[in-house]
This record gives structure tokens, C-alpha cells and sequence, in this order.
């Protein structure tokens, strides 16, 4: 058995990507445009990737302007990410690291932090969530920004999909989702193109408004908060996303 944490392995495996291959990349450019321009960081200021997937923020990130670092717990979405980055047109090159979101990099300091996407509360203990935001505080310039893109868990929890069959090329995916009362699960199983059944479980905790407001408050102002990629106001059960703006006190 593996003795990697779960979401090492299953964000560095191939079927993880293929499985999420649907995202939607002009809505994460757009998304990244809007954000910006709202939060009027100055271009050529450093901004940090905070698990940043393939890299598809901070592409966006270095074309607007920005000296970015990505960090990824995932060796292959780095990889990935630095291949896309060869032929980027920007002014500052995005740099990308392997790096663990519990801990401070070396990188800082950073004028905004962006945790997209739902990468947080992939733990099982509120210790290692304070920990990410103790890190992050640490890796931030004086009144630096924070932006936390989580899930919104009553909406989720109201309209949770108990089972379904995914097909993406020639790999059938069988989903099901439940959750208890600290989290979310998503058990995913599917057979390789080795003919070995797999199978991975997805596990976020169900944190809220209150959540995030409890584990920010001692270092963290939170200056806004809204419920989708329009930044429109968050509305309890009925907003697709939980989105929150914090400054470092």
C-alpha cells in the first residue's frame, strides 16, 4: 500500500487529469482577469500559484503581467505546467516548484496568494489547515492579499450526486459521493489501461463561511467574500462558490 497521502497520489496519476480534462480554461482566464483587475495588485508585483494544478492561472497570471511562482504537491503537474510555459509571450517568466502547501517556500515575498479552485481542506485535521495559513502569512508582504476559492459546501451538500458513470475516451469512471459531517467524499474506481481495477477517494472537508473566518482571523482581515467567478455576492446555500478576499494585518 502506498504510504503517500491520498491526494499526492491521485493528483500525480494520469487519470486524474483525464477524468477532470472538461475544465474549462477560458472561464479560469477570465475568472484570473476579473480577480485582478479587482484586486489592483500592480503588474510586475509577485504573485504565488498556491497549488497551482498544470499552471493554468499562473499562465494567465505571467500574460497580464505578473512574476508568478506556481507550487504543486504533484511532480507531474509541474512538469506539465514548465512545458506549457517554454513558449509563453510574457515579460517575466513563471517559475514553477514542488513544494507542500503546509510549509513556507523559499520564494516570498509574494504581494498575493491565490489558493484556487478548491485546493484547501484536503486534511484531516484543523492543525494542518492552520498550518497552510500560517505559511501563507509567513510568505506574504506586509497588508499582503489572500484569495481562498473554495467549494460551497451547503450548496454541495444540498445537491450532492450520489453515483454516476463518467466515459472519457476509452476509460469508464465510476463515481460516488457522500459525506459525514466534517466531509466530502468522492470514491472513484476505473480499470487502467493495464487491465488493473484502481481506485481513489477524494476526501475535502466541508468547511464554511465560519470555518475560514475562525482559521484567517488572527492574521488575516477578510475584505470581501463572493459566491461565483463574476465575483457577485456570496448567498449562503444558493452560490456556486465560497470566494474569499483577506489582507495581512
Amino acid at each position: 500500500m502506498s504510504s503517500k497521502e491520498w491526494f499526492a497520489e491521485w493528483f500525480d496519476s494520469s487519470y486524474y487529469h483525464l477524468l477532470y480534462q472538461h475544465r474549462d480554461a477560458h472561464e479560469a482566464q477570465c475568472f484570473i482577469e476579473k480577480l485582478m483587475t479587482y484586486l489592483q495588485v500592480p503588474k510586475g508585483s509577485r504573485v504565488l500559484d498556491l497549488a497551482c494544478g498544470k499552471g493554468r492561472h499562473s499562465l494567465t497570471l505571467a500574460q497580464l503581467g505578473y512574476e508568478v511562482v506556481g507550487a504543486d504537491l504533484a511532480p507531474s503537474n509541474i512538469a506539465a505546467a514548465q512545458q506549457e510555459a517554454q513558449n509563453l509571450q510574457a515579460q517575466f517568466s513563471p517559475k514553477f516548484i514542488v513544494h507542500d502547501m503546509r510549509k513556507p517556500s523559499d520564494e516570498g515575498p509574494f504581494s498575493a496568494i491565490l489558493n484556487l479552485f478548491t485546493s484547501f481542506g484536503y486534511f484531516d485535521s484543523i492543525v494542518e489547515n492552520q498550518a497552510v495559513c500560517d505559511a501563507i502569512a509567513c510568505q506574504l508582504a506586509p497588508k499582503g492579499l489572500l484569495v481562498v476559492d473554495f467549494l460551497n459546501a451547503p450548496k454541495v451538500l444540498q445537491n450532492l450526486v450520489l453515483s454516476e458513470t463518467i466515459l472519457r475516451e476509452k476509460t469508464t469512471f465510476y463515481v460516488k459521493r457522500w459525506a459525514t459531517d466534517t466531509h466530502i467524499f468522492k470514491k472513484i474506481e476505473f480499470t487502467d489501461q493495464q487491465g488493473q481495477d484502481q481506485q481513489f477517494t477524494e476526501r475535502v472537508q466541508a468547511l464554511q463561511l465560519k470555518d475560514f473566518e475562525s482559521l484567517l482571523q488572527d492574521k488575516f482581515d477578510i475584505i470581501d467574500v463572493f459566491g461565483n467567478y463574476q465575483l457577485e455576492p456570496y448567498v449562503g446555500e444558493s452560490s456556486e462558490r465560497l470566494l474569499l478576499v483577506a489582507r495581512l494585518k
